[in-house]
């Protein structure tokens, strides 16, 4: 136990020594470190960000994180038929909600999708987060102005 002690002391005593012969060793300013280059994200891709958000708050419940729907409610966005063959459709049912029968992917749904209030921009993004996410993938970025294009 004694010798445990010593060597504690006479190891501390060494770094104290170091530390204050040279204490830059010990402390950094901020010019130590170079920045991470940051990636450059597209206008999609930073769209996209903003419009998961969207979609966790407003969608996910009855669409699911994995946008499959549960298959007898509320139709998939993965992989929907309807999604990609009817775009303004589709912008019009989540900015003004959706009520009367549909068919996705040859099956028919007829659940109410009430408006979620959500703003021209707030719906260009989740429209373009549900466009590429999962199997999806679009060309055409949805934009603020398109969707205000779309009328009751």
């Amino acid at each position: 136990m004694l010798f445990t002690k010593i060597n504690f002391g006479v190891s501390l005593t060494l770094l104290m020594g170091l530390y204050f012969s040279n204490p830059t060793h010990f402390t950094h300013s901020n010019n130590d470190y170079l920045p991470l280059k940051e990636e450059q994200q597209t206008p999609l891709q930073k769209s996209m960000a903003r419009g998961k958000e969207v979609y966790t708050d407003f969608c996910m419940q009855c669409h699911l994180a994995t946008g499959k729907g549960n298959g007898t409610t509320f139709p998939p966005l993965d992989g929907s038929d309807w999604l990609k063959k009817k775009r303004a459709e589709s912008i019009h049912a989540v900015k003004y909600g959706q009520k009367g029968e549909i068919t996705v992917n040859q099956k028919k749904f007829n659940m109410m999708m009430p408006p979620m209030g959500l703003s021209n921009e707030e719906i260009a993004d989740v429209m373009n987060y549900i466009m590429n996410s999962w199997s999806n993938k679009t060309t055409k970025m949805v934009t603020v102005q398109e969707v205000a294009s779309i009328k009751p």
